[in-house]
């Protein structure tokens, strides 16, 4: 309450009679403008509008805050609600491979597995670096029950502005996330490793120090953002680099405090001049170079000290094995429409014309003899030459894992692979020096449902066919979760993921390939996030298990990964996740030929009433009128344009998933993660047939993770919001639709699977869901009645529409617990 703000004294009092008129209002059936103005009535002598306003501003800054401090308090809380025999550690994981004797088994699966965090630079989350850092340090201050560091905390936190003035440009989100890199993933990955080394190994088990990967988005990821160039991938690169040999500087002086003998103590300083040279004065430092000093250091010490302290030495170097000069692996991605055209305009330059089928022009692209000089064009087609020549000097830089793939987004056909085959040939590499992973992202549900003839057909294609066998015969598919729902509903997307992969798994096996599937998963169910251990235990064995990848972004890198307690938890959630699969037997993780032939009709029509929804008139007017779409590109979070395309005129293709599905939240009503769903098993309850969803239910771990993640996404709903929208004569009717699937899902996912209420499984989840809409409730009726007065066009608008943009802050930051 005792925040320090310029002239505000009393909004700590103000604001429960703003939350408890709300929550009583709301179920009177009350309008968020009624709400309001009977709050400043009953409770303010505020006369003038611009008094008015300026309070509502006050309000949601205040909020804000109290929504970095629950987040500290949970993330403080963290280590006393999970313990280390919680299911999913490597200790349970230990103790139950003891009691089935599958110890065995379990090394011999780590022998080859591994798990893979790709951060992304997706804008999800609203708090700039310098409240980043007052969270990272108030959790702290709350852990140690330090009441004068809370104090002093908050009222820096009170003086901090939360709001970019101006959009961050993609060096600063790479600078964000190495931040984490730095603080959090150094040591906990590091720790991790040695966790599970001393809990497996033994003399005849070697743990591999691939086990638990990072890689890295921001800077490389150009899909949809002009602002990613060649010059800021290299750069980004390079600040992998210089913050790797920094934390290795730094641990380096906590080793050499201990390794203080004659001879150990010599090759250590040598190695602390060298990497403060490299760091400093741009002097090449390999991964090598470190390990062959550190190896000389170990034989003395062995040989000479009685190897007194060798495990600070054997922990250091473990740590340079699994980071080496990279940190993090930069991946470079961009769309497929747009190498099309790179590869069009390079055709046309070399050929005089451009008369040939897309299958001709990289084909003798690729058997170029001569380097095409990037210098010769312009725009987009010299930024993507540039970024392909580059990359053997990113990888000479960095190790051959600081950059070693190529996504392409939107991939529905063999083209869209070769072409950037045929980009590294025009650059002038030879097919021995392409060291790079191509990688198609499959996305849509014809992308999807291409993906087999796709793998199919590059398969047997000579030249692709040489180039993976160089690459090991390992080829990664990226299948993408978030376009897949915005396209094809929950349940649909879902299903078609696992169906392609099904198949790609079979097909690759056939060839002789080693298929890793890449998931890019967001943050709550409707982007295709959701319990992660949970999804990744369901997958049964007609699925490749070889490696668990996704990609993490926003909200949930500070929620799920923000600090080191967390980081761990989930790392061992997702590697244990993926060994356990192959290990312990579960007839759930199968899916029968019935199962399977039911799923497959829920799905069809899940999405057939999806797409109508879709295809509904108001659909995109209403997004576009009632809700907070249009305000998400001015909210300076992300470096990226919040809608693809240039045209004025909105249209669903161009919506990206992260605004389409933030907007829905923000009217808490999120449609996509369980619109279709309901009704779909509605549907088979009329036939008399709801003992076999039932059945289903308990019998497919698979189908009951669905269930589970769309009830938590129907648990932060609240429609009674947007009650006054069904008197609309514009929408009132598309309402009324929303609203029906929301109460027939909800009722019949309740009747399913027997709980009370949602998220009934989940107790603590659920706990603090309603902890956040609580905090938030107030922030909503500022939103709402600011959307409904421009909606209006009464009074000040400029100054109604930064409120609706201001609240979107507050609103999004809460939500964190979404995966």
């Amino acid at each position: 309450m005792s925040l320090p703000y310029d002239k505000m004294t009393n909004i700590g009092m103000l604001l429960p009679f703003l939350c408890e008129e709300s929550k009583i209002g709301y179920e009177a059936g009350k309008t968020p403008e009624e709400i309001v103005e009977e709050f400043f009535k009953n409770h303010t002598d505020l006369q003038t509008e611009e008094q008015k306003t300026e309070l509502l501003f006050k309000i949601i800054q205040y909020i804000e805050r109290q929504v970095v401090l629950f987040d500290s308090i949970e993330d403080a809380a963290f280590p006393n609600l999970h313990s280390e025999s919680d299911n999913g550690t490597v200790t349970n994981m230990y103790e139950r491979s003891l009691q089935d004797h599958k110890l065995e088994k379990i090394r011999e699966k780590l022998k080859d597995f591994a798990v893979k965090i790709v951060f992304t630079a997706h804008p999800t989350q609203f708090y700039p670096n310098s409240v980043q850092r007052i969270l990272h340090d108030l959790r702290n201050a709350i852990t140690t029950d330090s009441i004068t560091n809370i104090d002093m905390l908050l009222q820096q936190l009170g003086k901090t502005p939360f709001v970019n003035k101006e959009k961050p440009t993609p060096i600063d989100e790479a600078l964000s996330i190495i931040y984490y890199l730095r603080y959090v993933y150094y040591d906990t990955i590091g720790e991790l490793f040695t966790k599970i080394k001393t809990t497996f190994g033994n003399d005849h088990f070697h743990l591999h120090e691939d086990l638990i990967q990072l890689g890295f988005w921001p800077g490389g990821d150009r899909d949809g953002n002009p602002f990613v160039t060649a010059d800021v991938t290299k750069r980004v690169a390079e600040e992998l680099h210089s913050a790797i040999l920094k934390a290795y500087y730094n641990n380096l002086k906590t080793v050499r405090r201990r390794l203080s003998f004659r001879g150990v103590s010599d090759v250590l300083t040598k190695l602390s001049n060298e990497l403060y040279s490299a760091i400093f004065r741009n002097e090449k430092i390999t991964a090598e170079d470190i390990l062959k000093r550190l190896d000389e250091a170990e034989k003395i010490l062995v040989e000479q000290h009685n190897s007194l302290f060798l495990d600070l030495l054997v922990t250091f170097k473990d740590r340079v094995k699994i980071f080496g000069t990279h940190f993090a692996t930069l991946d470079v991605r961009q769309d497929s429409r747009i190498h099309q055209q790179v590869i069009d305009t390079v055709f046309a330059k070399i050929n005089g014309n451009s008369e040939a089928t897309q299958e001709e022009k990289f084909n003798q692209l690729i058997q170029i003899s001569e380097k095409v000089n990037p210098d010769d064009f312009e725009d987009i087609v010299k930024d993507t030459l540039l970024t392909v020549s580059q990359v053997s000097e990113i990888q000479q830089l960095n190790g051959l894992r600081g950059m070693n793939r190529y996504i392409i987004s939107n991939s529905d056909a063999v083209k869209d692979v070769m072409n950037v085959y045929a980009f590294f040939k025009i650059c002038g590499y030879q097919d021995e020096e392409i060291n790079m992973d191509i990688v198609p992202l499959f996305e849509t549900m014809e992308g999807l449902a291409n993906a087999e003839n796709v793998m199919n057909e590059l398969y047997q294609n000579p030249i692709y066919k040489k180039h993976l066998a160089k690459r090991g015969n390992q080829q990664t598919i990226m299948l993408g979760f978030s376009d897949g729902t915005k396209d094809g509903g929950y349940l649909k997307a879902n299903w078609e993921i696992y169906k392609a992969k099904e198949v790609l798994t079979k097909l690759s096996e056939q060839n002789g390939i080693k298929v890793v599937f890449f998931d890019g998963r967001g943050g709550p169910p409707a982007r295709g996030g959701g319990k992660t251990h949970d999804f990744y235990a369901s997958q049964g064995k007609t699925i490749a298990n070889n490696k668990i990848e996704l990609t993490i972004q926003g909200q949930t890198i500070t929620s799920i990964f923000g600090n080191k307690e967390q980081a761990k938890y989930n790392f061992e959630q997702l590697l244990t996740a993926g060994v356990e699969n192959d290990v312990f037997k579960n007839a759930k993780k199968d899916l029968t030929e019935k199962e399977r032939a039911l799923i497959i009709e829920l799905a069809d029509i899940s999405y057939q009433k999806y797409s109508d929804l879709k295809a509904h008139p108001m659909f995109v007017p209403y997004l576009q009128e009632m809700s907070t779409l249009e305000y998400y590109g001015k909210t300076n979070i992300g470096s990226r344009p919040s809608k693809r395309g240039g045209g004025s005129e909105l249209k669903f293709e161009d919506l990206r998933a992260i605004p389409f599905v933030g907007s829905w939240a923000q009217l808490k009503q999120n449609v996509p993660g369980f619109f279709g769903f309901g009704f779909a098993m509605q549907q088979l309850k009329e036939q008399g047939r709801f003992d076999e969803v039932r059945e289903l239910y308990k019998g497919s771990d698979f189908f009951k993770t669905l269930v589970l993640n769309s009830m938590m996404s129907m648990n932060k709903t609240y429609f009674p919001l947007t009650y006054y929208i069904k008197n609309n004569p514009k929408f009132g009717a598309f309402w009324n639709v929303l609203f029906d699937e929301y109460n027939l899902s909800k009722n019949i996912m309740l009747e399913l699977t027997g709980f009370k209420i949602l998220q009934e499984e989940d107790p603590l989840s659920r706990k603090s869901v309603k902890i956040r809409e609580r905090i938030v409730l107030p922030l909503l009726s500022i939103q709402q009645y600011a959307l409904m007065k421009i909606q209006k066009g009464e009074g000040d608008l400029e100054a109604y529409g930064k409120l609706v943009t201001r609240s979107l802050f507050g609103n999004i930051n809460a939500s964190r617990n979404s995966a």
